[in-house]
């Protein structure tokens, strides 16, 4: 007989631990994350490599659960916001956007600008948070969208301030790290420039990065020094919410 007492469990081997229907579900959300638009059954299953009968009753549990909307008249599946709100009940994040909502909407109205707040998520920039400008004119952000690590200034403040940026000591993020901040033009849109902060923990590590997309135009009452001084107001705002 064997001992499965704690402590002398048998090591784990990854196919014996498999759960194929599992597997299926993520695979499906995975595929429908990264469309605009729905897609049938048949492009589901297409995508996943699977046959149509072998993901119905795996979409027929997703969409009953409500992680996937199935459109009546079409058939095509889409995802539902139900994966948004799961992580927005994440107690890390609901505090944060908790502490983050008023400084940013006092920065954006103090501005004209609009800003958002985002955070690491694996190996991409997540935006969790936004304040849309005052003005009639802004650029906005969707929250919940997603953008490189390595291309963004918002990617380059926190690999900045993350705990191996700071063993390194050397190179563009050390200088970002020494400065505070990181203002530079937005790699795909020229005419914005970033203005980017660190929302500090008690380490000195990032949690998060406050973004000012600073648009130059004649609709922009603050100069951009102004917008630098409220954006760090408001990150340091942010941290203390946070009791960092």
């Amino acid at each position: 007989m064997s001992d499965t007492s704690a402590g002398t469990e048998p090591a784990a081997k990854g196919p014996e631990y498999a759960v194929p229907a599992l597997d299926k579900a993520l695979d499906i959300l995975e595929v429908l994350a990264g469309r605009l638009e729905g897609m049938s059954q048949v492009e589901i299953a297409a995508a996943v490599e699977r046959s149509p009968s072998q993901i119905f009753r795996v979409l027929t549990t997703l969409e009953r659960r409500g992680y996937l909307f199935r459109e009546r008249q079409t058939g095509l599946y889409s995802l539902s916001l139900r994966l948004f709100d799961l992580a927005h009940r994440q107690e890390p994040l609901r505090a944060l956007t908790a502490a983050a909502l008023a400084p940013m909407r006092r920065l954006a109205d103090e501005t004209g600008q609009s800003c958002n707040l985002s955070v690491l998520d694996v190996d991409r920039v997540r935006v969790v948070a936004q304040a849309e400008s005052p003005g009639d004119f802004g650029f906005r952000v969707r929250v919940g969208a997603t953008f490189s690590v390595e291309k963004t200034a918002t990617g380059a403040v926190l690999r900045a301030f993350a705990g191996r940026a700071a063993e390194g000591g050397a190179g563009v993020l050390a200088g970002i790290r020494e400065r505070g901040f990181l203002e530079r033009a937005d790699a795909v849109r020229g005419s914005i420039t970033d203005v980017v902060f660190p929302v500090l923990g008690g380490s000195g590590e990032a949690v998060a990065a406050l973004t000012v997309p600073y648009v130059a135009t004649s609709y922009s009452a603050v100069p951009a020094e102004r917008v630098r001084e409220a954006a760090a107001r408001a990150a340091a705002e942010i941290s203390a919410g946070l009791g960092l």
